[in-house]
């Protein structure tokens, strides 16, 4: 027995903290912005300038030159432009 699931892009939502990217199985993956660096620093109308690429599986912001993939998010994987800070008291 197999389950299939949908893992194309159903709609992103992003707020002031978050990349919200709804997946047509009807789950929603949230991922914090500072993971995004790109978009952590772009502009709003940056932000709401997103496609669908990669045959449903990803977007894709233009003008911020960055890809998301599903799959990467269900890893949580981060951008390679984050840097991990560590501080010590």
């Amino acid at each position: 027995m197999s389950i299939l699931v949908d893992l194309r892009v159903k709609n992103v939502i992003i707020d002031d903290d978050d990349l919200a990217v709804e997946i047509m199985d009807g789950r929603t993956i949230k991922a914090p912005l500072a993971w995004f660096p790109r978009l952590f620093n772009a502009s709003k109308q940056q932000l709401n300038n997103w496609q669908i690429c990669g045959g449903g599986y990803g977007i894709h912001g233009e003008e911020i030159e960055e890809d998301i993939s599903v799959e990467g998010l269900l890893r949580e994987a981060i951008s390679p432009d984050y840097k991990k800070t560590i501080t010590t008291n």
